[in-house]
């Protein structure tokens, strides 16, 4: 679990984040969105440790940032798994490497015991028997499994995600969403991701925090953002006809 207190975080005179306090479940997935501006990737990088914000806390499973000792640090980063916006791949190694990479650099396991694991998470992600191909090989579907296998090798308590359907087909990014919400469920990782994809939001957002000029604006679970009467909630998730439709279709049945 993460709890997030009261944070704030400013760059110059720009205060980007003004107090934020929100709460993110084990077993769940969590979404950040808001338009561009809003603060979501800054939030998402405090989140990482990548910012450290100037007021407030963030409490990961009763440890807080403030507290962390430089040894706390170290085992903190070896608790979590990022999937990047571009999968983040690295060209010139293969898929068995890519996924490998977190394993060399946080363990001294045996090449076998690491290979090991390496195909117990490619067989997850449904990419058997890819070990030996490279990245340009690929689809950005695959690319993007490949980035998830690689973000739980080390069996994560975190998984921290940005934008991880950008540039992906609709069915693939049903796809995509849909093996992370199973991931989440399957090894009660604490999942937050950060998207600008409303069907995401719909389909796997069993919590939805909404920032609006670095403020959280309002939250809620994806069932719940259908019947909300916040305006800057309804004109943003809303503002195609389509997803109008759902959500009258959905306020008149209930």
């Amino acid at each position: 679990m993460i709890v997030v207190n009261d944070i704030y975080k400013s760059f110059g005179d720009t205060e980007v984040l003004k107090g934020i306090s929100t709460t993110f479940e084990v077993g769940k997935t969590s979404l950040i969105i808001g338009q561009s501006g809003a603060g979501k990737t800054v939030f998402l990088k405090s989140l990482l440790g990548l910012h450290t914000p100037e007021k407030g806390t963030i409490v990961y499973n009763g440890k807080v940032n403030t507290e962390m000792t430089i040894e706390d640090k170290r085992e903190f980063r070896q608790e979590l798994g990022m999937v990047f916006q571009g999968s983040a791949l690295f060209d010139s190694q293969t898929v068995e490497e890519n996924v490998m990479f977190p394993l060399k650099m946080f363990t001294k396991k045996p090449f076998a015991e690491m290979l090991e694991r390496v195909n117990f998470v490619l067989k997850r992600v449904n990419l058997e028997n890819s070990n030996k191909k490279f990245p340009a090989e690929l689809s950005g579907g695959m690319q993007k499994r490949v980035a998830i296998a690689r973000a739980i090798v080390m069996n994560p308590k975190y998984l921290f995600c940005d934008e991880p359907n950008s540039g992906l087909d609709p069915s693939t990014s049903i796809l995509i969403d849909n093996l992370i919400k199973e991931i989440t469920e399957e090894y009660q990782i604490t999942t937050v991701i950060n998207t600008h994809d409303m069907n995401s939001v719909m389909e796997i957002g069993d919590k939805i925090v909404f920032l609006k000029d670095g403020l959280k604006a309002w939250e809620g679970s994806s069932k719940e953002i259908f019947k909300t009467n916040n305006q800057d909630v309804v004109d943003f998730v809303y503002s195609s006809n389509l997803f109008k439709k759902v959500r009258e279709a959905y306020l008149n049945e209930n």
